[in-house]
């Protein structure tokens, strides 16, 4: 597979790094359904080749019957608290929701520059991003309770991007989900995309403005890619994310939380899982 177009704007990519903030209708599937909500939680160990990682599952263990997973990819900050809370709204709606640890022992920073320094290896090496794609997908495929017909992945900025790359390169999951994620990468090819696709993008994103969109939409209408592009108004770069605002103040970035654009994005997903997981 060539990667060219992919390293040639690897170092674009950093000047984007620096836009992803720090963590801040109901639809159960159907196996997952049940009277009662036990959260079971806590950090999951597994490896890459010779590293070791830490991600994070929440599941609801009152129920023991097999469900339908998200892989959960964070923003550049690594394996804080945000990724954990999406985890748990998730397992209340009736998956398995792990949170892929991408750094390695589950770090996670808290400035740019290390986020940076821990980002960009990933945009300048397809074969790094799908190598913990896999290892994080084949732990949450060895839960019980996951039904391995019925995966999906979602991503945070970073994590947006990362996802989309790992459906790119031929990810065996239903559909992937991209919030407010760069959408450049690894060129798409009809032979390897299986996954559906949805972006929620904010229409005010400078960090991923109208040529990027333009181009990528051009890039899955040339394949026959099956995706769904939502854009919400007045919605900047990390729109999901509630310690976005602060973050955005502190570094001096461009991003801000959106409660509207949130919650729709959010519903969007829902309603995504409901047509890929039928």
């Amino acid at each position: 597979m060539k990667y060219v177009s992919f390293l040639a704007t690897s170092l674009t990519f950093i000047l984007f790094l620096a836009a992803c903030g720090d963590a801040g209708t109901k639809t159960e599937p159907e196996a997952a359904k049940t009277d009662s909500v036990r959260l079971f939680e806590g950090p999951v160990d597994y490896a890459a080749d010779t590293t070791k990682l830490v991600g994070f599952v929440a599941y609801n263990e009152a129920s023991t019957e097999k469900r339908p997973a998200v892989l959960i990819v964070p923003e550049w900050w690594g394996l804080n608290e945000y990724p954990k809370t999406r985890a748990r709204q998730l397992a209340n709606l009736g998956y398995v929701a792990l949170v892929a640890d991408f750094y390695g022992n589950g770090l996670a920073v808290d400035s740019p520059s290390q986020a940076g320094n821990q980002a960009t290896k990933f945009y300048t090496n397809p074969a790094l991003i799908n190598a913990r794609f896999t290892a994080a997908l084949n732990k949450l495929k060895s839960y019980p309770q996951v039904d391995t017909t019925k995966l999906a992945a979602i991503g945070y900025c970073f994590g947006g991007s990362m996802v989309l790359n790992a459906a790119k390169m031929g990810a065996p999951v239903n559909g992937v989900v991209s919030f407010h994620g760069d959408l450049r990468g690894v060129p798409a090819d009809k032979n390897l995309l299986k996954a559906k696709i949805l972006v929620c993008h904010g229409a005010a994103d400078s960090f991923v403005p109208q040529e990027q969109v333009d181009a990528f939409k051009k890039q899955m209408d040339s394949i026959g890619a099956d995706y769904t592009f939502k854009a919400y108004p007045d919605a900047v770069h990390a729109f999901t994310n509630p310690g976005a605002t602060e973050i955005g103040q502190r570094f001096g970035m461009n991003i801000k939380y959106n409660a509207a654009a949130d919650t729709a994005s959010w519903k969007e997903m829902q309603d995504f899982f409901g047509r890929i997981f039928q």
